[in-house]
């Protein structure tokens, strides 16, 4: 597959979990910035949510759109994981890193596939983990595979090992929000 071009700042890209070679859910994210390997959108509250059939049904199946939160997501290329940042009402909040297969770029989006696995940094505590408990049974019931796993836990460890030395990558996101007009920061 030929590689895909920078979208460019202000376009909207889909965004495709896919389980097992098939789309799982899908939504639209606005693209903030992107020099081909970290890629900046937005996924506003109220985005709506498409959930096609698949033999796994989908934890958000349930809902019909994105709820409660503006969420800026940071994916780069070739890592096992994203970084998220919630925005609600009262302003920036907590970043939160997803981990997710790795980006695929397709001409129209991107393709991933959430791991189950999270990490939680408040803004105003220690970082802590969140849905551990949740591997073992994916892992058991073919949700994630035993590479996946593998790969969850080695990114896990570096993400960890980051956040302990306070070397985050996507700090230069600390100021930007929604609202400031900035592309970028």
């Amino acid at each position: 597959m030929a590689e895909q071009p920078p979208f460019a700042p202000g376009t909207d890209v889909r965004v495709r979990e896919v389980l097992h070679g098939a789309e799982w859910a899908s939504w639209s994210e606005r693209v903030i910035s992107d020099d081909g390997r970290v890629l900046a959108t937005v996924q506003p509250d109220g985005t709506p949510l498409t959930f096609p059939p698949h033999p796994f049904p989908h934890p958000w199946g349930h809902l019909d759109a994105w709820s409660g939160t503006t969420v800026l997501k940071l994916r780069r290329t070739g890592d096992w994981y994203s970084v998220w940042r919630f925005f609600d009402a009262d302003g920036p909040g907590t970043w939160y890193v997803n981990f997710e297969t790795p980006v695929v770029r397709t001409a129209d989006g991107v393709d991933v596939n959430d791991l189950q696995l999270d990490i939680v940094v408040p803004h105003d505590g220690p970082w802590r983990w969140k849905d551990v408990q949740d591997l073992a049974p994916s892992l058991a019931s073919g949700r994630i595979t035993h590479d996946e796993l593998l790969a969850v836990l080695a990114a896990a460890a570096e993400v960890a090992a980051l956040l302990d030395r306070d070397d985050r990558w996507w700090a230069p996101w600390d100021g930007w929000a929604p609202a400031d007009g900035r592309i970028a920061p």
